[in-house]
């Protein structure tokens, strides 16, 4: 729900696009038609949703967000039928934020491919070209995360993020600590000295747990701790920082930008996390000016399929205080095969901890519209 001042600024920003742009009615950009789609990974079962956009012109864009249902379809259709891929500062604010999300990227598809250009350069890039990539690791187990560890540094990858044992209870001893230190030091010694390392709270912990596991890692030089204790714990997380020198990731649950504000002015986070799917480029682009008045990194959240993965290098190209890029990982070959038929191209191919930007117009992939109907069902 928009409160009274957005929607009185976005009042304004339609008003000062109609005088920008010219009418839909007369543009090749104005979008004709709106297609979804939701896959599942045949093996790991990851799901996603797929959101094609076509102009009358007959150019397709497409972007992706968590999920989509059939009234959500509805709404998109609605609210952009007619409007310019231009309208992409705008349109997003009447629809909800994670099919918002979609339809950023989309938008932002179209205007790349009628223009033969990137999409980091309608954002502002390229400040760098190649992307740091980061790799979820996977499994109930530490021999499981090892298995994990050896198949993403075999694939490329030389910054891991590693789950904590799972709590049981919802306060942890000394055994809970134990057990991710050793975990962490079975982990770095598989790594041989070629791996970095974020220990991903998941925002699963106590704030007292939080701070038992930042004192025992003190030493550990982690890139950061992500997600150390729920959203609402704010008091949590300036005690956090206030003690420890173990720099804080956080953000991946949160679509309110108040509470990244917030935080920001307290100084009680280092790393920015907020998730590609949920928001969408121009939003987090919005949110790392903010975070780079206060000397914070930005590391995005994605944990959704492979046109999620180019948005999100795109969005990379174009941030200064950009650090690294969750890309998922998946365990299994065919889930791999899928995502990699899917895009046409290869953007989640990372050699020696770094993924290429993607090199066509738009956000540079081909979708295999053969592929998409094999395995995506349709909205």
């Amino acid at each position: 729900m928009l409160s009274i001042v957005e929607k009185r600024r976005a009042r304004l920003a339609t008003a000062a696009l109609a005088a920008s742009v010219p009418s839909a009615a007369a543009s090749d950009l104005a979008i004709s038609s709106a297609a979804a789609f939701r896959v599942r990974e045949p093996s790991g079962g990851r799901s996603y949703a797929i959101l094609r956009l076509e102009t009358r012109s007959g150019l397709r864009g497409y972007g992706e967000c968590p999920t989509m249902l059939a009234a959500e379809l509805e709404q998109v259709r609605s609210v952009l039928a007619g409007k310019p891929a231009t309208a992409f500062e705008v349109v997003g604010r009447d629809i909800g934020r994670c099919i918002g999300a979609a339809v950023n990227m989309a938008l932002l598809d179209i205007l790349g491919k009628s223009t033969a250009t990137p999409v980091y350069q309608f954002l502002g890039g390229p400040t760098r070209f190649r992307v740091r990539a980061m790799a979820p690791l996977t499994g109930a187990s530490d021999a499981a995360l090892a298995d994990s560890l050896k198949r993403a540094r075999d694939a490329g990858f030389r910054t891991v993020l590693v789950p904590v044992p799972p709590p049981s209870a919802p306060v942890q001893g000394q055994a809970f600590v134990l057990a991710a230190r050793k975990r962490l030091d079975m982990l770095r010694e598989a790594g041989r000295g070629a791996v970095e390392f974020v220990l991903d709270g998941a925002g699963a912990l106590s704030a007292g747990d939080a701070a038992s596991l930042t004192a025992a890692f003190e030493t550990s030089h982690l890139l950061w701790f992500d997600e150390p204790c729920p959203a609402p714990h704010m008091t949590a997380l300036r005690k956090l920082t206030a003690e420890r020198v173990t720099p804080i990731g956080f953000g991946r649950r949160v679509e309110d930008a108040s509470l990244f504000q917030e935080l920001l002015r307290d100084g009680s986070l280092d790393v920015l996390r907020p998730d590609i799917g949920r928001n969408g480029l121009t939003q987090i682009r919005r949110m790392a000016v903010l975070a780079e008045t206060r000397y914070v990194a930005v590391a995005p959240f994605h944990d959704g399929g492979p046109i999620g993965t180019a948005a999100a290098l795109h969005l990379a190209a174009s941030l200064p205080n950009f650090f690294v890029q969750q890309i998922p990982f998946p365990e299994a070959e065919a889930d791999r095969n899928l995502r990699a038929e899917l895009t046409g191209v290869p953007v989640e191919q990372v050699t020696d901890g770094y993924a290429a930007l993607p090199a066509g117009p738009g956000l540079g992939i081909n979708v295999n519209e053969q592929v998409l109907a094999r395995h995506g069902e349709r909205v």
